[in-house]
């Protein structure tokens, strides 16, 4: 977040590659306050006024995701990802777990649970393919890797330049 801000205060446009399988969640990370310190990228990336830019490499689940957005894929200039991106609300084997609890409780045969959860999992991973988040825009497109240099370049080359810079730096 400190990087974040010492960016924003020299107009320093902002690249975020992205490959997070997201934060912890559990009593042991709401115990650390994982979400409190997290939470600490949100509110500087909703603060910032230099433009930014997201490429996801290959895992982009949940908050963490976000964090590696300047906390939406709706601010910056571009959200792409690279054909091998997964994204999701959370790490979907954890997202099934908690999503189809009961349905598979309910099945007895610990073997046949089992079939029924791999099931499940393939099924939130063809989702969860870039691809997919790109045709119900949730992110912009789905690049070659090779174009990766062009499409930073032509962002900056159109990036607005007349936005207001923030000398401030949090002392947390």
């Amino acid at each position: 977040a400190r990087f974040m801000q010492l960016c924003n205060m020299f107009g320093i446009p902002l690249l975020f590659l992205c490959d997070t399988p997201g934060f912890m969640v559990g009593l042991d990370s709401e115990r650390e306050g994982m979400v409190r310190h997290c939470s600490r990228l949100f509110v500087v990336g909703a603060n910032l006024t230099v433009p930014t830019m997201t490429i996801i490499l290959r895992k982009s689940y949940g908050l963490g995701a976000q964090a590696m957005a300047g906390g939406s894929h709706k601010v910056p200039m571009f959200v792409v990802s690279w054909p091998t991106g997964e994204l999701g609300g959370m790490g979907l084997e954890g997202a099934v777990k908690l999503g189809f609890k009961k349905e598979l409780e309910s099945i007895e045969d610990l073997e046949l649970r089992q079939e029924a959860f791999d099931k499940l999992v393939a099924a939130a991973y063809k989702r969860g393919t870039s691809l997919n988040a790109a045709s119900s825009f949730e992110i912009d497109d789905v690049i070659d890797p090779k174009d990766c240099r062009f499409l930073i370049v032509r962002a900056l080359q159109s990036a607005d330049k007349t936005q207001p810079l923030r000398n401030f730096i949090d002392t947390y």
